[in-house]
């Protein structure tokens, strides 16, 4: 496999875009480590507003530790300022990924920049550090992933060093380009040459999932049910009939 990073993007159909609005983060991984892909889950990062479903790709921000003759003023150039240059940048269908590593005492941005993101249309934000002003954010129209809230500004800790480029964000690696999907568990990262195969393949899961649940539901014993038998396969191609599969 050659390094994404050096390969140009891979279109996604847009029915994939529609297939990953349905299945759970879980489901997801499962059908990744089945491409033996294990650590895709970004770690800590929480929704700031469960029941929100988040699917784009990533638009890659990188923090490095702050460093007091760099980022003492706290002064921010819309002209040359990665962070800025990224808010100005992203548009519809980009998630906002923001490496902090894993720093929690600091934001990484506010409500000023969220709500410029909002008129962008960006599809979401994420990152394994924190927002300031994390109320307002929590109630603009688009989801946000942190791992918790902190009042300081960014510069107080974090030193925006760069965009588009691979970054590590709650020990997950992503690329630009990968795709995102966040739920009320938290957030997954695709490869995007994958995402056409995994969306597909998760939402067939989901449904059969679904139909194994009812049967658990009902009363079915684990055993031959979950993970079904001969018995219960025939029993979900019947199922299948009247209700089809994605």
């Amino acid at each position: 496999m050659e390094d994404p990073a050096n390969q140009p993007l891979a279109s996604v159909n847009e029915t994939t875009w529609e297939l990953l609005e349905r299945p759970s983060t879980a489901t997801l991984a499962t059908v990744l480590a089945k491409h033996d892909l294990w650590n895709v889950f970004v770690t800590g990062s929480l929704p700031l507003s469960p029941g929100r479903r988040m699917v784009g790709q990533a638009y890659t921000l990188r923090y490095l530790p702050a460093r007091e003759d760099l980022d003492h003023n706290l002064v921010f150039d819309n002209s040359k300022d990665p962070q800025r240059l990224a808010i100005e940048s992203v548009g519809p269908r980009d998630v906002l990924v923001i490496d902090a590593r894993g720093d929690e005492r600091a934001g990484t941005m506010g409500n000023i920049l969220a709500t410029r993101m909002v008129a962008r249309g960006a599809a979401g934000i994420v990152t394994d550090g924190c927002f300031r002003d994390s109320p307002a954010i929590a109630e603009m129209d688009i989801p946000a992933y942190a791992r918790s809230p902190h009042a300081a500004t960014n510069k107080t800790i974090h030193h925006p060093v760069d965009t588009q480029l691979p970054v590590a964000c709650g020990g997950v690696a992503v690329f630009p380009g990968d795709i995102l999907v966040g739920d009320d568990e938290g957030v997954v990262v695709i490869p995007r040459y994958l995402a056409d195969e995994v969306a597909l393949a998760a939402a067939r899961q989901e449904h059969k999932e679904d139909f194994i649940l009812a049967r658990i539901q009902a009363g079915d014993p684990l055993a031959g049910t979950y993970p079904p038998d001969e018995s219960t396969d025939a029993q979900y191609e019947a199922y299948c009939q009247e209700n089809p599969p994605p």
